[in-house]
């Protein structure tokens, strides 16, 4: 199951200076809204379900695409779920099974930021799963991931990288926004003085869970705009693969009983 895929970069191979053009931010980005919309309304059709899947740098713009993904979204079928530290109640049971309750049910799509990588990541480099524990999550990430692409669900991850100076300068930006201010923590800051072994445990993570069924988008993201068309370009091929996005047919019916009530 799960079969790897070769080809995804490593960080230290991006090129970070990746951007777009002032003209074409906006177009692009309404175009892959409009494309957004046409996923939802076909899938609440088919009953076909998406899982996407955000993890990147602190201050990378996780948040600012999925904010323009969801802008356009019916919540009826459309949900996020911010994943932060596990409560009492999840860590007295199995690493996965927080994420299965939020599995799409049909005709939905989830948006997680952050994830079950979490496992593979944070807690391996902060010691807060052992060494066996993070080391057999790749092949259990890859056989979940497995299994619900068997059962017909699409799966798109991206992950967003900025280098050192960039988040640094993001963080300030945070700290003298009165109304960004709640985003910078001090975990924030310890995170960056383990930004070596973070790189190693994410350069693992590409290697060890790009796979066929799954493959990961690494996003440079220095340029926000660059960062957030091209990730959220990636999410709409994934969902949209093999899916008719024309429009409903209009119903006669429907249409018949219009004209009666206008034409009274």
């Amino acid at each position: 199951m799960g079969d790897r895929k070769s080809g995804v970069k490593r960080l230290a191979d991006l090129d970070m200076d990746q951007k777009i053009p002032k003209a074409e931010y906006e177009p692009r980005l309404q175009a892959v809204q409009t494309r957004f919309r046409q996923i939802q309304q076909a899938y609440l059709h088919t009953n076909d379900n998406a899982v996407v899947v955000f993890e990147g740098w602190d201050a990378a713009g996780k948040g600012g695409a999925i904010r323009r993904m969801a802008s356009v979204m019916d919540p009826r079928g459309f949900r996020v779920w911010p994943i932060g530290a596990p409560s009492a109640e999840e860590l007295a049971r199995h690493y996965m099974a927080r994420f299965w309750e939020r599995l799409p049910g049909e005709g939905e799509i989830a948006v997680f930021d952050r994830s079950w990588y979490g496992r593979v990541l944070v807690e391996r480099v902060e010691g807060f799963a052992a060494d066996a524990e993070w080391r057999r999550a790749y092949e259990e990430i890859n056989q979940f991931e497995a299994m619900l692409a068997d059962s017909g669900t699409r799966i798109a991850k991206v992950f967003l990288y900025i280098d050192r100076d960039e988040q640094l300068g993001r963080f300030e930006k945070r700290l003298r926004d009165p109304l960004k201010r709640w985003k910078l923590s001090f975990e924030d800051f310890r995170n960056r003085d383990k930004w070596d072994q973070y790189e190693e445990a994410v350069n693992d993570m590409l290697e060890r869970t790009n796979t066929k069924v799954a493959p990961w988008r690494v996003v440079p993201a220095n340029h926000k705009k660059f960062a957030r068309v091209t990730a959220l370009s990636e999410i709409a091929d994934r969902l949209a693969g093999g899916i008719d996005l024309s429009p409903r047919p209009l119903d006669p019916e429907i249409e018949q009983r219009f004209m009666r009530e206008a034409s009274d």
